[in-house]
């Protein structure tokens, strides 16, 4: 039986469709990527914003459509988006045979046999379940990194954020489970593993009553065959001294942080639900750069939040502008349903939270292109990820860069290099968001 999984959403999404892929394999399905060939679909559904909404929705229908053709035999939905609207998809998406909630996908097996079957039925478990780990993951980034989830919902509680009520409460993956999974995913070809969760700085605080996340981070960098952690989603209130003194200390870690602050107006912070104001976010980032000199950081924001002004956002626009985040990306506000910010006065009009993402935008392009130029004539270790068809170039990224968010080191050169090898690159060149290089060094390896 072959199945085509479409994974969409985020990197914690990824996580748990190739634990069920690996399910699935153990179980004698084989996959494909060939909607042409496939005899099931399992749609990985997100619903974090409106526009991953409707992404996910018209994916659904789209599948549907080969449902109703016959095309397929079994059509089922799982992630988020499944999660929020399991009555709504089976109404208005009848060709949904099966829904898989985000705390139940240990069950993909059972549901696809169930509709093969002609018994198909809805697996949703509750919310706050404990997460489903020490599953065997088929790795579909290429297998020289991974993504290891460490935690799974959240406790924030932001104003404007639907993934407690779709994710449940925080709970963090026990930590010899974790490094079982990572020293399984090295054994696999792995060079590099990316830590997410909702919130990464948190971890250990419900199994350990601490913040756990230095902890693990050496004991990650413990493991041979093992060149970088990345670190994604630190909720900036939560950088700990002993935190920082982890990514400075063990060479392993990139120095790299994402912290999402969202804003820098206190009077919008406080009506998102956020737990730092503008002075703490100026602090926090200020320590950063002085314990960690090239660190590198990546930020997220949301503007046109209701009721924000035009103050406020000047405001973020010379905060952003002080800071001079190396990397930085914008979401306009989407109102959901069922979360309080969606109830608030003084709604923004869509062009107008557009003209203020692009102008943030703006800002932020400046500032990046002359970080690019400024690193001509530096030295960086790169990680390849490919080569430029018909071109003497690959494609790498250094340790400032994660994958699918961040920018690109194009490499030229005549030599054969493989994807995961590293390399010490003189950077000769900027285009925009990427940097351009020579092979300085033989391999690191």
């Amino acid at each position: 039986m072959k199945i085509l999984f479409i994974s969409l959403g985020c990197d914690k999404n990824l996580v748990d469709t190739e634990m069920m892929l690996g399910m699935l394999v153990q179980k004698g399905y084989s996959i494909t990527d060939d909607e042409t060939e496939a005899e099931a679909v399992v749609v990985n559904t997100c619903c974090f914003i409106n526009d991953a909404k409707q992404e996910s929705i018209n994916t659904l229908l789209e599948m549907a459509e080969l449902r109703k053709n016959g095309d397929i035999k079994a059509l089922v939905a799982a992630g988020c988006l499944a999660q929020r609207y399991s009555d709504e998809i089976q109404k208005e998406i009848p060709e949904v045979d099966a829904i898989v909630g985000t705390t139940a996908i240990d069950a993909i097996t059972d549901a696809l046999e169930e509709v093969f079957a002609g018994q198909g039925h809805n697996h949703l478990e509750d919310i706050n379940r404990k997460p489903v780990y020490d599953k065997k993951r088929i790795v579909t980034t290429g297998g020289h990194y991974a993504y290891l989830k460490i935690a799974e919902g959240c406790d924030k509680h932001c104003s404007y954020c639907i993934i407690p009520k779709v994710r449940g409460n925080y709970r963090s993956i026990p930590m010899d489970s974790l490094i079982a999974e990572a020293q399984s995913l090295v054994s696999f070809g792995a060079k590099e593993l990316i830590l997410v969760a909702q919130e990464t700085t948190l971890y250990g605080m419900d199994l350990y009553g601490r913040k756990c996340l230095p902890e693990l981070l050496h004991r990650l960098c413990e493991i041979s065959g093992l060149y970088w952690v990345r670190i994604l989603y630190c909720y900036p209130e939560e950088i700990t001294d002993e935190l920082i003194e982890a990514i400075r200390s063990e060479e392993k870690v990139c120095n790299y942080l994402d912290i999402p602050i969202q804003h820098a107006s206190d009077r919008i912070l406080k009506r998102m639900g956020r737990r730092t104001d503008k002075q703490e976010l100026v602090q926090i980032v200020t320590k950063l750069r002085e314990r960690i000199p090239d660190i590198c950081l990546r930020t997220t924001l949301i503007t046109g939040f209701p009721g924000e002004t035009q103050e406020d956002h000047e405001s973020l626009l010379e905060f952003v502008d002080e800071m001079e985040f190396d990397r930085l990306g914008v979401f306009t506000y989407s109102p959901e349903e069922n979360t309080p910010a969606a109830l608030f006065e003084n709604q923004i009009d869509e062009d107008v939270k557009l003209d203020r993402q692009a102008e943030i935008m703006e800002l932020q392009q400046e500032i990046a292109f002359e970080k690019a130029e400024a690193a001509i004539g530096s030295s960086l270790l790169v990680m390849v990820e490919g080569k430029v068809p018909d071109e003497h170039a690959y494609v790498a990224r250094s340790y400032k860069d994660a994958p699918n968010v961040d920018g690109f080191v194009f490499i030229q050169t005549g030599r054969e290099l493989m994807t995961g090898d590293f390399v010490r690159v003189k950077i000769t060149g900027s285009y925009e968001y990427d940097l351009i290089g020579e092979i300085e060094d033989e391999f690191t390896e």
